[in-house]
């Protein structure tokens, strides 16, 4: 009893933990989050500036020429980032309130009838994972029976991003809350990324509960985050036992001397 007391009141952090080394490429989670969380499309999808992607695969390599060539392949959702202080870059320049972090559920928030498009939240994420909104997203016939209703589809000049499926918690605690619980079970709450996975490389759970695989997965001698010299904190996680796919989850690396080295010398 007391062990589900100390569980009860301690803060939920939501993260994930991605496997690079399962990870195929194939883009299923992409997938999946634009049919989840009704993410427009246009019929012309060429311009990738215009594109809205909060799931995004991309692909790393080692830079050596055959036969010595390595290819890597990254999901990139939102990094929920938590920042030195609690909050991540984005909620702190949203002068509309229209980000927040949550110190419930660990999880950046996206409020789009407060947006008005100004954009800072896009100029501060350091991951490119905020989107904006050129224009109001037009259905082709008969997909509006393929939009998910409990979701909002957002309008021209709004900013949107990944929300870790988080109307699927809300659903989940409802449940919850009608059988008279008031914890969720690790598989009660998972993204659809992480159940489209084909190759179960992404993992999704509460980062403080040691129940909860991703609890134990963080702490892995192969763990690392993008970018964590930022002090962003992020609660996405990736696994990799290749060295050089470590390496390039920053900006810079440090010789012996602890001396900056270049970029390039990656490749060597």
């Amino acid at each position: 009893m007391k062990e589900e007391h100390k569980h009860e009141h301690k803060a939920k952090k939501y993260g994930m933990v991605i496997d690079l080394d399962q990870c195929t490429g194939c883009g299923a989670c992409m997938v999946a989050c634009m049919a989840e969380n009704n993410v427009p499309f246009r019929k012309d999808e060429t311009d990738k500036f215009l594109s809205i992607t909060w799931m995004r695969v991309y692909q790393l390599t080692n830079g050596k020429s055959f036969p010595n060539t390595e290819i890597c392949y990254l999901p990139r959702p939102c990094m929920h980032c938590e920042g030195e202080h609690g909050h991540s870059p984005c909620v702190s320049v949203c002068p509309a309130t229209a980000t927040d972090y949550s110190h419930e559920t660990g999880i950046v928030s996206q409020i789009y009838t407060r947006c008005f498009g100004c954009r800072y939240c896009m100029a501060a994420c350091p991951y490119h994972a905020r989107y904006f909104n050129w224009w109001d997203p037009v259905w082709p016939e008969g997909m509006e029976a393929y939009l998910s209703p409990n979701v909002s589809p957002r309008m021209r000049g709004v900013v949107e991003k990944c929300s870790f499926c988080f109307h699927r918690y809300q659903i989940a605690m409802e449940k919850a809350h009608y059988e008279e619980r008031h914890e969720l079970k690790e598989d009660e709450y998972q993204t659809a990324c992480t159940q489209a996975c084909p190759a179960g490389a992404i993992t999704f759970g509460d980062l403080n509960n040691p129940d909860h695989a991703v609890c134990q997965m963080k702490k892995s001698k192969t763990a690392f985050r993008l970018l964590e010299r930022l002090g962003t904190h992020p609660k996405v996680y990736y696994l990799s036992s290749r060295e050089w796919v470590r390496r390039a989850g920053d900006n810079y690396l440090r010789d012996e001397d602890g001396k900056v080295m270049d970029k390039r010398k990656l490749r060597n």
